[in-house]
């Protein structure tokens, strides 16, 4: 779809740039997750006043004491900002007439049916509407299919009678946060900036190009979307082949691993991907499925999306009964054993708890009458759809007191060589054990 042919020497493009060069532009940020307040941060310290609202009462108190609630952003890193008054919070979507920019990051989860769930951006773009002014630019950050910056937003504030490009400056941008991550940060991963116009991209470029080190223009918001879930369906489909791999590696007797790591040596043509208990996180297993769901209204099946999302939703049953096995060979049954799970946050060294694959191997552990316990020292307690555990304190000797102990999060700070030599079988999905220097018979990888 192409952008309208526009120029940016329109007096509003010139007065909202400028208002963004010269730092006098005042930003919201509606959402203050994962997502959204990196970004309010990093807005701040470049020299905007920024306003992030959230619903959550408990996210603006700590907001307003100068406590982050996120790993990312440490509070010696936000309460400055806070006490200089660069930083400000509120659950109340009122202030946001007074901002010029407006960057939307609430979650676009699925429903159980598979198809999406866009309730947060609609209440966001309803709340925008009672705030909208001439100049005001808004981007929306939040995961989605291709279309809907220009379908769903795009009416609705022309229905106000303003003119897209002229009164008001609509983009796409797609957030490409990776939690845990020193090397590569909101600051400097490059960010990409699609406008419904020319001018909407210009604004928006320059709203983000003063705090932010990288800014790829790109012709309209449908690529700016589809940008994100092409990065995103990359990782995915390369995850769900490698998975695949270990299948086969399983049936034909071949460590998976070393394949791997042989594979690798490669200096051209492969890229490393590594199998695991399945996919993690907010992005990786939901954006996909956000385009497969796109496709079908055009008629189009999305199969390397969908066989990837089959076979990588698959493997938590896979380890399951990978355990059993193993506990089988030492003359024991599921039923009734007593399993140590190590980790339960989706990737590791932080606690992030979404999508992660732990949630679904506990819980397949559990129907199957396993008394589960688990370890992960960066979640303290663990509850969801009828799980509710809290983390042992001391995983060594709960690995000694466990008939099996399952590694899903490789979190960097275990002791692999008190546990290992505790347990009486460690069930490894992430080669975690091996890649710690210790060789030992008792552990099974995937």
């Amino acid at each position: 779809m192409n952008t309208e042919n526009e120029t940016t020497d329109h007096s509003m493009v010139k007065h909202m740039i400028e208002r963004f060069q010269n730092k006098e532009a005042r930003i919201g940020i509606i959402g203050m997750g994962y997502v959204g307040l990196p970004l309010a941060v990093i807005l701040a310290e470049a020299g905007y006043y920024v306003t992030g609202v959230d619903l959550s009462e408990e996210k603006v108190a700590s907001l307003k004491a100068g406590k982050s609630y996120i790993e990312d952003i440490k509070d010696e890193t936000l309460a400055p900002l806070v006490q200089d008054g660069r930083l400000k919070a509120s659950s109340s979507f009122e202030v946001l007439k007074e901002m010029d920019g407006v960057s939307i990051c609430v979650p676009t989860p699925l429903r159980k049916t598979g198809d999406p769930d866009l309730s947060f951006i609609i209440s966001a773009l309803n709340a925008l509407k009672t705030a909208l002014h001439p100049g005001m630019v808004v981007i929306l950050e939040s995961t989605t299919y291709p279309g809907t910056t220009r379908e769903m937003f795009l009416p609705e504030i022309e229905a106000l009678g303003c003119k897209v490009g002229e009164d008001f400056f609509l983009a796409f941008s797609p957030e490409r946060v990776d939690p845990g991550r020193q090397d590569w940060t909101t600051k400097n991963t490059p960010k990409v900036i699609g406008g419904i116009t020319a001018a909407c991209t210009e604004v928006a470029a320059a709203m983000y190009g003063q705090a932010m080190e990288n800014i790829v223009k790109v012709s309209s918001t449908e690529v700016a979307e589809m940008t994100k879930l092409l990065e995103n369906t990359f990782r995915a489909v390369n995850i769900g082949l490698v998975n695949e791999m270990a299948l086969m590696c399983d049936r034909l007797g071949i460590n998976v691993w070393e394949v791997i790591e042989a594979a690798g040596s490669k200096p051209f043509g492969f890229m490393k991907f590594t199998p695991g208990p399945g996919l993690g996180g907010h992005c990786i297993p939901i954006d996909p499925l956000y385009l497969s769901w796109k496709l079908k209204s055009v008629k189009y099946t999305a199969r390397f999306i969908e066989l990837a999302s089959e076979i990588n939703t698959g493997m938590p049953r896979y380890v399951v009964q990978r355990v059993q096995d193993a506990l089988n060979d030492d003359s024991l049954a599921l039923r009734g054993s007593k399993i140590l799970v190590l980790g339960v946050a989706y990737k590791p060294d932080i606690s992030d708890m979404r999508e992660s694959p732990a949630l679904d191997v506990i819980g397949l552990l559990e129907k199957k009458g396993v008394v589960v316990s688990y370890y992960d020292p960066f979640v303290p307690c663990l509850k969801h759809e009828g799980i509710s555990l809290e983390s042992v304190e001391d995983p060594v000797q709960a690995a000694a007191e466990a008939d099996g102990v399952v590694i899903i999060t490789h979190h960097s700070n275990l002791d692999y060589r008190g546990i290992v030599d505790a347990a009486k079988m460690v069930f490894d999905t992430r080669n975690a054990v091996k890649n710690a220097g210790i060789e030992d018979e008792k552990v099974v990888v995937l």
